[in-house]
């Protein structure tokens, strides 16, 4: 009877002494803060805040401490009073300098994108290529020039360009159907790093609103809403080459925020015939902001290239002394690209929890490339030079109503969303040339007009620990082409519907470890040239992913992730853009582990390191027959960093990259490479002076390669080895910022 009563008067006090906390997070400059970690220490309980900055706390008391943490603010620690518990409190935190201290494990899906922010923020990056390589298991190559869009791997993928992939920037699509060059061409050399505020990333096709390409991952870059203070900057280094940015901020008060960004980028390259390499970049950004209701964003961006190129040169040229490392058979390859965007972005809070996000977007692009891989193969007399073409116009938008639900026997939360893309491009061809002048012969000349309509649903369930995380996406595709060569109008058009389930299961037992089980299907399209010629068969080739593995933090500063994880993919029908041709493409399985260790042993000196091992295969050759050409089997990537230690800041940086079969017996090897990247830069009240090194021990290694027959002009017999563009050497430049 006693027990009863004791249990009776347990529940009573519980109910008058236990409140929920409800608040609103929010920076210095009243703006709110999403995903703040929310920790109450005698529950051990945690929320993190949503898309408004707000968040409940359950089983709250007076005299409870609740901490609250956020990457790039000091943590903050609350006593509670009566007071707290009868209003909602608005929490104002205060910027600081990143540290893994800042972060916390959450029942997020993709919890080491924050993990990847420090990696971010700690090491501010120059360029594309460098934004892609701070993504685990990304490894990054460029073979024409630095104006083509660069060669990508990941998880035992050759990506080319982009075709398994999914990149995006602040809700626009970068990946290009249909391209002159190949499928999923993903040009993002549009983008200012100096403006990039966060990267959302994630492997495997686990996420619901991230649809066609998204099979080995995705990559979601986010530039930031508004800037601290103006800057310029001016680099200049070996190699002629010239790099000047300007970062001004023209608006900010209560409500409204602008900024505009320059960029220009001058180089010959190390090799032999001058690149002639030139990039213009310039972004504007608008945000409007009414207090607790809506905000609008409005970003616009052009940048234009143009540059010569050495190309992939064949190994034996190089042995037999016909010309240098950084030497060209054909130098006359090259060419010139540009895209302008206009990207409107709105938000309306509907209730606390409940919002409306949409975007739209057009963007205006353009595409010409001179290429020459088998030299005089084909044509003895003339070479083997092709030209690709496209004028392309691309316009979409996505809508998405999100919502979370507290008040319920389990927490749940969903985000609900529709959208479109379309593709209008003209003049999408392949040409036999000469010396980029003379048109020879059209191999491919057409019209694609390609629309995809979707529809997804993302959903999170609660219980306790643990998070369940099931998601459906439906993509409906519309195909058409019209092939100029044929002298009656030619109109082919197929459609095709595809869904893709996903589910995620997370636990979260500490706010320093997460375990998590995740599957789904993913796909990526195919060419319209490949669909209309095939009949619409086999046009999106699914994919199927299973990731195991968990995030560790061992101590406030040492964080261990790791994950096994399982892809299978489709038969499939590829478009080779190089040659106009259809070849088909059997299944493939890819089994992999990823592992990574971030430290941060003293509050200036970071240290990070990943690695990734995968197996891959072709599953209906034979054994020695069944290599995947090109992809990588093992590659890590990792540093050391130093920042704020006594106005010092700087890094070393490594990437490597195994050897790997080129062809499909492994006769012929890509030979892989550890290269070495640095920089140190000291600042003087507003003034930051730097060096950076790139390939600071003068590695001689080969960026891109691949296995090719080609056959030279002296030569009777065509050859096929290996055919690479050879890696920059040592490469100093020194760099000077004023922030004002």
């Amino acid at each position: 009877m006693k027990t009863l009563f004791f249990t009776f008067m347990l529940c009573v006090s519980a109910s008058l002494f236990a409140h929920d906390l409800n608040g609103t997070v929010v920076n210095q400059d009243n703006e709110r803060l999403e995903d703040v970690y929310v920790f109450n220490q005698r529950t051990s309980t945690a929320v993190y805040t949503d898309h408004n900055g707000n968040f409940k706390l359950e089983d709250v008391e007076v005299g409870d401490i609740i901490m609250l943490s956020y990457i790039g603010f000091k943590n903050y620690t609350l006593t509670i009073t009566e007071k707290d518990l009868n209003r909602i409190i608005t929490i104002s935190l205060e910027q600081a300098n990143i540290s893994l201290t800042q972060v916390q494990i959450t029942p997020e899906v993709n919890t080491l994108n924050k993990f990847v922010d420090v990696d971010i923020k700690t090491n501010p990056v120059k360029s594309s290529q460098e934004l892609m390589r701070k993504v685990p298991g990304v490894i990054i190559g460029q073979h024409a020039g630095g104006g083509k869009a660069e060669q990508i791997f990941l998880r035992g993928f050759d990506v080319d360009h982009g075709t398994d992939v999914a990149i995006g920037v602040d809700g626009m699509p970068v990946n290009m159907v249909s391209h002159a060059h190949g499928q999923g061409y993903a040009d993002l050399h549009f983008l200012i790093p100096e403006t990039v505020d966060n990267i959302n990333f994630g492997k495997g096709p686990y996420t619901a609103s991230v649809g066609n390409f998204n099979t080995a991952g995705y990559l979601n870059f986010k530039t930031k809403k508004r800037i601290e203070e103006s800057s310029v900057s001016l680099e200049y280094g070996q190699f002629e080459t010239l790099r000047t940015v300007g970062v001004f901020n023209v608006l900010d008060d209560d409500n409204h925020s602008a900024y505009v960004a320059g960029s220009l980028n001058l180089t010959d390259g190390p090799f032999e015939s001058s690149q002639n390499f030139n990039r213009y970049n310039v972004m504007a950004k608008y945000n409007y902001r009414l207090p607790q209701d809506q905000e609008l964003t409005l970003t616009m961006s052009h940048f234009t290239s143009k540059w010569d190129a050495s190309g992939q040169i064949p190994q034996r040229a190089v042995d037999q002394g016909l010309i240098g490392r950084f030497g060209a058979i054909d130098d006359t390859e090259g060419g010139q690209t540009s895209r302008t965007n206009i990207n409107i972005e709105h938000t309306k809070y509907l209730t606390d929890t409940k919002t409306l996000s949409t975007n739209a977007f057009y963007s205006k692009y353009d595409f010409e490339l001179f290429s020459n891989f088998t030299f005089f193969l084909e044509d003895p007399e003339n070479g083997d030079q092709i030209r690709q073409f496209e004028d392309r116009n691309l316009y979409g938008f996505k809508t998405v109503l999100s919502d979370k639900f507290y008040d319920t026997a389990t927490n749940f939360e969903y985000q609900a969303g529709f959208g479109l893309r379309y593709d209008n491009a003209d003049d999408v061809q392949l040409s036999r040339t000469k010396n980029r002048k003379e048109l020879l012969e059209r191999l491919a000349f057409g019209d694609v007009d390609e629309t995809n309509i979707y529809g997804f649903l993302n959903t999170e369930f609660e219980f306790g620990d643990f998070k369940l995380n099931p998601g459906l996406r439906l993509d409906y595709f519309k195909f058409d082409y019209v092939n100029n060569l044929t002298e009656s109008y030619d109109n082919a058009s197929e459609t095709k519907l595809t869904a893709s389930p996903k589910l995620n299961l997370i636990y979260t037992p500490t706010n320093t470890v997460q375990l998590f089980a995740k599957t789904g299907i993913g796909f990526h399209s195919n060419d319209t040239r490949v669909v209309t010629a095939n009949n619409g068969e086999d046009i999106l080739p699914l994919a199927y992913g299973a990731d195991l593995g968990g995030i560790f933090k061992i101590t406030d500063n040492l964080v261990f992730n790791t994950a096994l994880w399982y892809l299978f993919l489709e038969q499939e029908f590829v478009y080779v853009g190089d040659a106009a041709i259809v070849e088909p493409s059997g299944k493939t399985r890819r089994l992999g582990i990823d592992a990574g260790l971030r430290y941060e042993p003293l509050s200036w000196l970071y240290l990070y390191s990943d690695i990734n091992y995968t197996y891959a295969r072709s599953i209906n050759e034979p054994e020695g027959q069944d290599y995947i050409p090109l992809a990588p089997d093992f590659t890590s990537t990792g540093g050391i960093t130093i920042q704020n230690l006594n106005g010092f800041s700087g890094g070393l940086n490594y990437r490597y990259l195994d050897d790997r079969a080129a062809n499909e017996d492994d006769s012929i090897v890509a030979e892989g490479y550890f290269v070495t990247d640095a920089n140190i830069n000291y600042t003087y009240k507003n003034y930051t002076f730097g060096i950076a090194i790139e390939n600071l021990l003068d590695t001689e290694w080969n960026e891109t390669q691949f296995a090719t027959e080609s056959r030279l002009q002296n030569e009777v017999e065509p050859v096929e080895e290996i055919h690479f563009t050879p890696g920059t050497p040592f490469f100093l430049r020194g760099k000077v910022t004023v922030t004002f």
